[in-house]
């Protein structure tokens, strides 16, 4: 066999991933791993260019891969943060945002529920400490005039049972849903005392003694009489 037969079998040669490849897929990573956690800012553009070893250029076109896929957002004198750990939870994202109120309550009713009952049985004592900070932030919050302080924690108290359950799909679907979830909670954070301040501490309760059915109740009984209200 000459020369030319045998280079007709060989495999075709790849392209060598680009220094940016690499620092875009590692950012990416981050993002999906929870490394850069939902809700918090990324690292600058130096301590980014520190941990990859790359120059500015590359640093800045791997940010602008994250931008683009909608997994962090630029906030002008803020930084750039992470709003979805995947492009799944972006898409619900863009879908949520066109929901009605009510088909929003309702969804939540199920899936913080179905939440609870699986936080019940598998939650850690680790979930147990974020879950107890988390009620203790969303009781602090209402001595606060400020609504989005209130949605806020309200926000990350559901987000700690949701991690509780230690299923990554409902993590991801949770933080696809938040732009929705921020919205059906706009109205109803507004009163001088919190009104379901003793649902959140039964919820937080049964999660803790493991108990799977007063829990998925405790969701019941928060979200049951918004809804009826529609």
């Amino acid at each position: 066999m000459n020369r030319a037969d045998t280079s007709a079998h060989q495999a075709p040669l790849r392209k060598a991933p680009s220094m940016t490849d690499a620092v875009t897929a590692r950012f990416h990573e981050a993002v999906a791993s929870g490394e850069w956690p939902v809700g918090e800012r990324i690292p600058v553009e130096a301590e980014l260019m520190a941990w990859v070893g790359a120059g500015r250029n590359t640093v800045r076109e791997a940010v602008q891969s994250l931008v683009r896929a909608g997994l962090v957002r630029r906030e002008q004198g803020r930084g750039t943060f992470v709003i979805a750990r995947s492009e799944l939870a972006t898409s619900l994202t863009r879908r949520a945002t066109r929901a009605h109120r009510r088909d929003g309550l309702e969804l939540r009713a199920a899936l913080d529920g179905a939440a609870a009952r699986i936080a019940a049985l598998r939650r850690g004592d680790e979930d147990v400490t974020a879950l107890r900070e988390a009620l203790d932030e969303r009781t602090r919050a209402w001595e606060q005039d400020d609504r989005q302080v209130r949605i806020v924690a309200d926000l990350r108290l559901h987000r700690a049972v949701v991690a509780a359950t230690h299923n990554e799909l409902f993590m991801e679907l949770y933080d696809g849903l938040v732009p929705l979830y921020e919205e059906v909670l706009a109205d109803d954070v507004d009163d001088d005392e919190d009104p379901h301040a003793g649902e959140h501490e039964q919820l937080v309760h049964a999660i803790v003694e493991r108990r799977p059915v007063e829990a998925e109740a405790a969701v019941a009984d928060i979200l049951t009489p918004l809804i009826d209200e529609l």
